[in-house]
């Protein structure tokens, strides 16, 4: 057994046993990038990363929400910078991974997690709200890895994890998200040839493709929850024809087994089990988080 191998299987029977003989959790000693972490699914992945003993670089567009999710870390006790900036500017890659590097040393985690949706029926979009979501899903992560991967490709023994968000609209197409679809069926592709490229350097790189997850994103347009990007101003949700913080209608879920939304903490969860030592033979795969929807 390698020396790699046999430290997974150390840690994994520690987390097994007694929680006396694991404190330092999954992910102890690892250093994970989380971006768009300012809140949803990116914040609570942060969050649960650092009780699992990373220590986390909370990325975000906004930068009062990231400082306070890793304000959040820090005073539970655990580690963690905010590194905020737009990840569609060229030089924002760069900056990010040399303050993670200042930070903490090195990487073992990279969570490609930031993105929005801009939603219009395929004769009403235009090229530029086309364009963004190529750039916020794809360019941007593969900028970001592209910034990594001198501190990736070490081949030390040193467990090495990406994980790129997609969306079962990648998988399945959604109707008023041609763009969006277009740019998460992307990320899957780039995942399984990062896979191949990295692997032999130890690297795993993995996507997660989620359906209703509660998130603004999913939440009732009617609300009025807005992002700005590059000045523009980017009506956010789902219309439903529903009362400002209404549920969604039950039809939302009628092809769901579970009939009901993903929570953020379970879609963490996910991420979570892409990166433990429970996955280290899994790579190039897209897992679906759906409640079941679309089997």
């Amino acid at each position: 057994m390698s020396a790699a191998a046999a430290k997974r299987a150390s840690l994994i029977m520690n987390h097994l046993a007694s929680s006396a003989t694991h404190p330092a959790g999954l992910l102890a000693s690892q250093v994970a990038i989380v971006t768009g972490a300012g809140q949803g699914i990116g914040g609570a992945t942060a969050l649960l990363f650092a009780k699992e003993g990373a220590s986390v670089v909370v990325s975000d567009l906004d930068d009062v929400k990231g400082k306070a999710i890793a304000a959040q870390i820090t005073q539970s006790g655990g580690k963690a910078i905010a590194v905020s900036g737009d990840v569609t500017d060229p030089a924002f890659p760069d900056r990010l991974i040399g303050e993670t590097i200042k930070a903490f040393g090195k990487i073992n985690i990279i969570i490609n997690n930031a993105g929005y949706t801009f939603d219009g029926m395929l004769h009403k979009t235009t090229d530029k709200q086309f364009q963004l979501m190529l750039d916020v899903h794809n360019i941007a992560p593969f900028r970001i890895l592209r910034a990594a991967s001198p501190y990736m490709r070490l081949q030390d023994n040193e467990p090495r994890s990406i994980v790129n968000i997609s969306s079962t609209s990648g998988i399945h197409g959604n109707v008023g998200q041609a763009n969006y679809a277009t740019a998460k069926a992307g990320i899957v592709g780039f995942t399984k040839t990062v896979a191949k490229e990295w692997g032999a350097f130890g690297v795993r790189c993995n996507a997660v493709a989620f359906g209703y997850v509660d998130t603004r994103l999913t939440r009732a347009k009617e609300n009025g929850e807005t992002m700005v990007v590059g000045g523009q101003k980017i009506a956010l949700g789902i219309p439903m024809g529903a009362k400002k913080e209404a549920p969604p209608p039950a039809v939302v879920f009628a092809d769901t087994p579970l009939k009901r939304a993903g929570h953020v903490d379970e879609a963490a969860g996910s991420v979570l089990l892409l990166c433990s030592p429970f996955a280290s033979y899994i790579t190039g795969h897209t897992l679906e988080v759906t409640g079941g929807k679309g089997i």
